[in-house]
């Protein structure tokens, strides 16, 4: 039975390598596969940009959809052979192949965010990948903002109580509130629940979702829905209300906030979300990089690896796909203005001594939607409709475990690792 296993496993590597490129010209060229960068101005800018300036080597840069990218590394991992180098996608797509790559602790990462090197360890004590490259949710003000500041406060180390006073000092100030959030339709609000105050109260996501700490921190949040613009309930993208000056403190999407600072980057700057009981949460769309166990050439994978993180790949791979570094890294002039406001916010938030990151769901497969629901339901119940935070919560774990339990899908930071479904306590 073991026989056959294998050799099926071989046998769809060779369909998959003759049907997903030409093979390398020779034992130096280096197959990178990766879901990332797939369209085609940005898999030309890492194979001109990016991976041109590898000098020992060359690399075949070839963008997969997660189907196919999940399928030849399966076959390659089952067959113990294979062709494939280096491997870069999301954290979630690597989670489910921890053991098939080999430990990269000899890279030196020193130089990376320490919450984002601590994710690539997929929850064992070696560094089963490295981070590639980021991007997340951050916040945004009015210059004009800054002098309402709660006094003592530092704009780039704020708390959430130092947040609530400054909109109360602003809407003070001016006779109206002045921060907003994505509670559009189509706005990103339930990221903000999931990564941000979820992670910054609780240090949990899923597990503690209903806990006293979970009450605590929907109390602080319906605080600052009280100094929110009421308008935020219609606000989809927080670049249009900023730049329309209804609102000067946002949190969003990066690409949400780009415009405001490209179209007036001298009236805008961008921070980290604010911290609070249990860490500076936030959420992070992180990509890795991996080199498999069955790579042909390990020393040569690792050399790509090593280059793959310098400051000036960092940079080139960020022109190349717009994903930020996940290094320290002096950004140049010529970079649009919303690319150097969010990459030194970035580079804080996420190299904060109290990060804590939330990532995105993993494992749900297509119940992500119902998940993502139900932190809508519940801010909308409790923020919105004024309900009972304990019903509320009660209601919304019911759910939560129906779905997790249904996908059986182990819990993601910052709950910590699961045998099994993600306990709803």
């Amino acid at each position: 039975m073991r026989r056959h296993t294998t050799t099926t496993s071989a046998l769809a590597l060779i369909a998959f390598a003759a049907t997903s490129g030409p093979a390398p010209a020779n034992a130096q060229e280096l197959l990178f596969w990766s879901t990332q960068a797939r369209p085609v101005e940005e898999a030309q800018g890492m194979r001109e940009q990016v991976l041109s300036g590898f000098e020992d080597a060359s690399v075949d840069y070839q963008p997969q959809d997660a189907g196919p990218f999940i399928t030849r590394l399966r076959a390659e991992t089952e067959a113990n052979q294979g062709t494939i180098a280096v491997v870069g996608a999301l954290h979630g797509e690597l989670t489910a192949f921890a053991d098939a790559f080999m430990d990269l602790s000899a890279v030196d990462v020193s130089a990376a965010s320490p919450a984002l090197v601590e994710l690539g360890r997929l929850g064992t004590d070696e560094q089963r990948y490295v981070p590639w490259m980021q991007a997340t949710y951050l916040m945004a003000a009015n210059k004009a903002a800054l002098e309402h500041l709660p006094e003592g406060a530092d704009v780039n180390a704020l708390g959430w109580d130092e947040l609530i006073a400054w909109g109360r000092a602003m809407e003070e100030a001016t006779g109206s509130p002045k921060i907003g959030l994505p509670a559009g339709p189509q706005g990103l609000r339930h990221r903000i629940v999931q990564g941000y105050f979820y992670p910054s109260f609780t240090d949990s996501m899923v597990t503690r979702f209903r806990s006293d700490d979970a009450v605590a921190m929907w109390e602080t949040v319906k605080e600052l829905w009280e100094v929110t613009s009421p308008r935020s309930t219609s606000y989809n993208f927080m670049q249009e209300p900023l730049l329309a000056d209804e609102v000067w403190v946002a949190i969003d999407h990066t690409a949400r906030l780009a415009e405001a600072f490209n179209q007036r980057p001298d009236d805008f700057i961008a921070f980290p979300a604010p911290a609070g009981p249990t860490g500076r949460g936030f959420m992070p769309v992180v990509a890795g990089i991996a080199v498999p166990s069955t790579a042909p050439d390990q020393e040569a994978s690792l050399a790509l690896v090593r280059y793959m993180m310098q400051p000036e790949t960092q940079i080139a791979t960020l022109r190349a796909t717009n994903f930020f570094p996940v290094v320290d890294v002096e950004l140049p002039e010529d970079m649009p203005p919303s690319v150097r406001a969010a990459g030194a916010a970035i580079a804080l938030q996420s190299g904060a001594p109290d990060a804590n990151p939330g990532l995105l769901p993993v494992g749900l497969g297509d119940l992500g939607g119902q998940f993502n629901q139900v932190y809508v339901d519940t801010f909308e119940r409790i923020v919105l409709a004024g309900q009972p935070i304990e019903q509320v919560l009660e209601d919304g774990a019911e759910e939560l475990r129906r779905i997790v339990n249904e996908a059986g899908a182990p819990c993601w930071a910052p709950d910590a690792p699961s045998e099994g479904p993600c306990p709803v306590e």
